[in-house]
């Protein structure tokens, strides 16, 4: 396994890439999902693989949300019921 810092390329995908804490704000068809990413940016994310609703904070690594880390209270978020889908 790599050391972290070691790796030979731009970018390692075995140690330096790290999953983000988003909060999901609105749910699209195809599991996707428009999240929060801080600072008012938002951006589009898969939710294929967590069962995530509408204020829910997710661990998201490559656009993909890889755990729900807290449920939200959806109506907290605007535009949020649990169960918007577009």
């Amino acid at each position: 396994m790599t050391e972290r810092g070691r790796c030979s390329e731009e970018v390692c995908v075995t140690c330096s890439d790290e999953a983000v804490p988003v909060t999901v704000l609105r749910l699209l068809d195809g599991d996707l999902a428009i999240a929060d990413v801080g600072g008012g940016a938002r951006e589009e994310v898969s939710v294929a693989l967590v069962d995530a609703a509408v204020g829910d904070t997710v661990l998201v690594h490559a656009k993909e949300a890889i755990a729900v880390v807290t449920r939200g209270d959806p109506g907290r978020v605007a535009g949020g019921n649990g169960n918007d889908r577009e």
